[in-house]
């Protein structure tokens, strides 16, 4: 009886370890392939996201469609967008223009922000408002400008093919592609869908 309880337990302990095994492997799965959680780091997409705030971000999203002006996206931004001093592909875009072209490689940090034009889009900002295609955008979500340095460009550029123009819901406070260009398609991971903490602002975006 005493080597028959033994082999039961031992048996036990080999299926609680099969369990969390296989239960740590499909979250790891989920995670690489599927959903990823991801924190706000920064300021500049108040109000619609406080920074320590989590989303999800949709990992396959991209591989049935393209973005759409309005997503909130994660995504790779051009090598230099990741430290202080903006680095726009080909030098500093010309005084009243936003960044046309990103630099050729990316970064290996992550950035969310806001997707406000496509590929062949024309775009400038004027007072902290896109202008596309020449019309105001009705942004109810994006805060006051403030009037700092990327409030006002009103010189248009156009959004290469295959890139999004990027940028985040607080206009003043926000390092995006209007000082280090469009994002090529490629570097964006996924739209972010829903957001799960804090608990008093759980749900969709």
């Amino acid at each position: 009886m005493a080597a028959t309880r033994t082999s039961s337990a031992g048996g036990s302990l080999l299926e609680l370890v099969l369990i969390v095994a296989v239960a740590l492997g499909l979250a790891l799965g989920i995670q690489a392939f599927l959903v990823k959680p991801y924190r706000i780091p920064s300021e500049s997409m108040v109000p619609t996201l406080e920074v320590g705030q989590r989303v999800l971000v949709n990992r396959i999203g991209m591989r049935f469609g393209d973005p759409e002006v309005g997503d909130v996206v994660v995504f790779h931004p051009p090598r230099g967008a990741e430290e202080f001093g903006e680095q726009c592909g080909g030098g500093p875009p010309p005084q009243g223009s936003p960044c046309a072209a990103p630099t050729e490689s990316r970064a290996d940090v992550n950035f969310i922000k806001r997707v406000v034009a496509g590929p062949g889009d024309e775009i400038a900002v004027r007072n902290g408002h896109v202008i596309l295609n020449g019309e105001r955008q009705p942004e109810p979500f994006a805060a006051p400008c403030g009037g700092s340095s990327g409030c006002d460009l009103p010189d248009p550029i156009t959004v290469p093919a295959d890139h999004y123009f990027m940028m985040g819901d607080n206009r003043g406070a926000s390092d995006d592609s209007r000082f280090w260009g469009p994002v090529p398609e490629e570097w964006i991971i996924g739209p972010a869908f829903a957001t799960y903490w804090p608990p008093d602002r759980i749900g969709t975006l």
